[in-house]
């Protein structure tokens, strides 16, 4: 492990090379963001602007910050979540292209915190966060440096919901671009990215066989639409559980079960956890599941899955194989729990594919752009990504893809904006 310097805390400095050939290789199905970079790379929008990033630090992350540094940002990261990080990737970020890094694959909490102070202390202009925790520590342990923010972007729902809890409280001091409520991002990053990446690091933790499999969604957002429509394409029989009525209808009319949680820790196999919330399952869950049922959460922080009750009423536990946690309960029942309670599709996987990121993190550049362009104009709180914005990132996404749509007619136009004509 490398010692932490000014350009960045990694695990291992030789793993760059690697990680070079991922970042190229998702690079190539990430169009959008190219062609905001070669038009950054030319108009500097970001020239001389400080950023701090507390973002996931995979491939798709990296292309987003070569795209940024193009702009002119001096930019530095650090890791969203401690089991996020590619090794490889950081290394390549210090070593090839000059964007100091503080991230290692399972670093523990005093190390955690320490790569946001180290963030931090770059004295950011423009945050970028996913989570809050970079924007939390700043209002909470930093408050001196508010003064210099001109404001900032959040990637993730759960971000979203605590900003705009400070928003309410009067404690946000900065305009934030809430980047997770852009449809370009959720409709498609939270669908079909979570749903794909999800199953795709729970396959490779335990190589399950999901057809015939019972199959436990919590929570019917988006990224819960997702999970579940994945699972049931491959093959399992999927119940969904929810506190929301217009939700649990719609869980309902797509033709998933839905019952109460606890009915539903009874007859689950693997349970996925996709609320943003606390304790989806929850003490009265894990009393009642089955023996060798497989719990793991996609929800971005480890407070899903009540992890200090599974441990209290477990008589030992071990590591069953990589990611694989096996708990011993009193009662004689085997439980699971994969990647430590922490987003499965990071921390057994690579997260989502580059193709699906390409529109979130082109409405993260694009979002940084808006927030300096507009410098002193925006009042603190959380704002929507412009439509024009999304709607502009949606229309290159097609363009890569070869896709055509059609155009109104001046006519349609000014009828679908007018009131006069009726029946």
């Amino acid at each position: 492990m490398s010692t932490p310097q000014a350009n960045g805390h990694v695990a291992d400095l030789s793993l760059a090379p690697e990680g070079i050939k991922r970042i190229e290789w998702a690079a190539r199905e990430m169009p959008v963001i190219q062609m905001i970079k070669e038009r950054f790379a030319k108009e500097k929008p970001l020239a001389g602007i400080r950023m701090s990033g507390c973002l996931h630090v995979t491939t798709e992350t990296a292309n987003l910050a070569i795209a940024l540094k193009a702009g002119g940002a001096d930019l530095v990261l650090c890791a969203s979540n401690p089991l996020s990080t590619q090794d490889d990737v950081a290394a390549a970020l210090v070593r090839e292209y000059g964007i100091p890094t503080f991230s290692i694959k399972g670093e523990d909490e005093t190390t955690y915190y320490g790569h946001i102070k180290a963030a931090l202390d770059h004295r950011p202009q423009v945050t970028m966060d996913d989570g809050a925790d970079l924007v939390t520590a700043l209002h909470v342990d930093r408050s001196e440096l508010l003064s210099e923010v001109i404001g900032g972007t959040e990637e993730t729902t759960t971000g979203v919901i605590r900003l705009t809890a400070m928003a309410k409280a009067n404690r946000l001091k900065f305009p934030i671009i809430a980047v997770n409520e852009a449809e370009t991002k959720h409709f498609f990053d939270n669908r079909y990215g979570t749903g794909q990446s999800t199953l795709d690091g729970i396959t490779r933790a335990t190589n399950l066989l999901w057809a015939g499999r019972k199959v436990v969604v919590a929570g019917y957002g988006w990224c819960g639409r997702g999970i579940a429509s994945r699972a049931r394409g491959m093959g399992a029989n999927v119940i969904v559980t929810e506190v929301n009525p217009v939700k649990a209808i719609e869980a309902v009319m797509d033709g998933f079960t839905v019952m109460p949680g606890v009915e539903a820790a009874r007859e689950g196999e693997v349970f996925i956890t996709a609320t943003g919330g606390l304790h989806a399952i929850g003490r009265d869950h894990i009393d009642v599941m089955r023996d060798g049922a497989i719990m793991c959460n996609s929800g971005h922080f480890n407070v899903e899955i009540d992890i200090p009750y599974l441990e209290e009423m477990s008589s030992e536990s071990r590591e069953a194989r990589g990611f694989v946690q096996e708990y011993k309960m009193l009662d004689n029942r085997t439980l699971y729990l994969l990647g430590e309670g922490r987003l499965i599709n990071l921390a057994a996987a690579e997260g989502h594919p580059s193709a699906v990121m390409d529109m979130s993190f082109a409405n993260q550049a694009l979002g940084v752009e808006y927030v300096v362009k507009n410098r002193g104009k925006l009042e603190p709180g959380v704002y929507d990504v412009p439509k024009e914005t999304d709607a502009e990132v949606g229309r290159i996404k097609l363009q890569s893809m070869g896709i055509d749509i059609d155009i109104l007619t001046e006519e349609q136009d000014k009828y679908l904006n007018s009131w006069e004509t009726g029946t």
